[in-house]
């Protein structure tokens, strides 16, 4: 399946963002809870599903913040950051299935930016946008194997 390309606005979300390699991912699921609790606190109601924004990858290290969207924009903290998705347009593809198979759908777009000429919006290995948007809640979607997660990478323009 070929991707959509689509134009968003800008998107105010918070994030906590860190570093961790794939063995140590446990680390950044468990920055959810403290983003969530942070908005709680607030009484702030996220905008859009939970998601990962990837910036760079160096070596086996990731560099990734662990975002909600919300209405309009805040002020963060020292715990949790205020941040924006950038506009522009974007390649998206819907990953269906075990989160631990994404990689087969950053594959797929992958093999679809060669083959189409689509470039993406990435400047010396770091990702003007590159999001990974959670849209199975777990409470009503609780196999993992039929989660539905959105993947939407920036386009050059």
């Amino acid at each position: 399946m070929a991707p959509t390309i689509e134009t968003r606005p800008e998107q105010p979300y918070v994030s906590i963002r860190t570093q961790a390699t794939l063995a140590e991912w446990g680390r950044v699921n468990a920055l959810i809870g403290p983003v969530y609790g942070w908005l709680t606190e607030r009484d702030i109601t996220p905008a859009g599903p939970l998601f990962y924004r990837y910036h760079s990858v160096a070596g086996d290290v990731i560099d990734v913040e662990v975002g909600v969207p919300v209405p309009e924009p805040v002020i963060g903290d020292d715990t949790v950051a205020a941040g924006s998705k950038p506009a522009g347009q974007y390649a998206v593809l819907l990953h269906k299935g075990h989160p631990d198979r994404i990689r087969e759908t950053f594959a797929a777009l992958d093999e679809w930016s060669e083959a189409s000429g689509v470039e993406f919006d990435v400047t010396d290995g770091v990702w003007a946008g590159r999001f990974e948007s959670y849209l199975s809640d777990p409470a009503e979607v609780p196999d993992l194997a039929d989660w539905e997660t959105e993947v939407a990478y920036r386009v050059r323009h």
